[in-house]
């Protein structure tokens, strides 16, 4: 599972939208867009603060998408 589909995955669970999230994490609503559409992925700053909002581990927020940002050469 990427990124993308985790994000979708937990904002959903949590009853966000993408402006809803965006305004509690201090972002816009076209960045939650570029992650959701995986076109860039957030910042460490931003993962941690997803992963507390959610309350689940990076690890978990991000599984899978390793492989991904490595063939990408983004790691």
């Amino acid at each position: 599972m990427n990124f993308s589909k985790q994000l979708k995955k937990y904002r959903e669970l949590n009853g966000y939208s993408q402006e809803i999230l965006a305004e509690k994490i201090y972002v816009t609503r076209q960045r939650i867009s570029k992650w959701k559409n995986d076109k860039t992925y957030p910042d460490i700053h931003n993962l941690i603060v997803l992963s507390v909002l959610f309350e689940i581990t990076l690890d978990k927020l991000v599984k899978g998408d390793v492989a991904t940002m490595k063939k990408n050469g983004q790691q």
